[in-house]
């Protein structure tokens, strides 16, 4: 068992900065891949970025390409997520997820059914 713990959420005026913290208790994250989404109030919850086991590979949402940068740190047993040139639109829940899927495809990674443990989110909230 896996729990994932989000941090770092908050307040920022549009073109601002966040990072968000994932940390996990239960069990190394190193084997996992792990992964953002968000929901927005009334929308699906959506991929945002994937990291696979290594840190080798990541995969990001097109809309955040260029702004968000995916991270792990295996020996801290932490995921992070940096979000800078933040805009309205990225106004969410952000949540934190791991699966066992010890592949790279993106096909796979963006797919929110791979992932088996999930945090109980941080509020995102960007002004205009």
């Amino acid at each position: 068992q896996v729990q994932l713990i989000e941090s770092g959420g908050g307040f920022v005026q549009a073109g601002g900065s966040l990072r968000l913290s994932c940390a996990a208790s239960g069990r190394t994250l190193s084997s996992f891949a792990m992964a953002w989404f968000r929901q927005a109030p009334g929308k699906e919850r959506e991929f945002v970025a994937a990291i696979n086991w290594s840190g080798g590979t990541t995969y990001y949402k097109e809309s955040v390409k260029g702004r968000f940068t995916i991270s792990r740190d295996n020996a801290k047993n932490t995921v992070s997520l940096q979000m800078n040139s933040l805009k309205p639109e990225d106004t969410a829940v952000y949540y934190c997820a791991a699966s066992y899927y010890s592949g790279t495809s993106y096909s796979t990674l963006k797919e929110r059914y791979q992932y088996t443990y999930w945090g109980q989110g941080t509020q995102v909230t960007v002004s205009s």
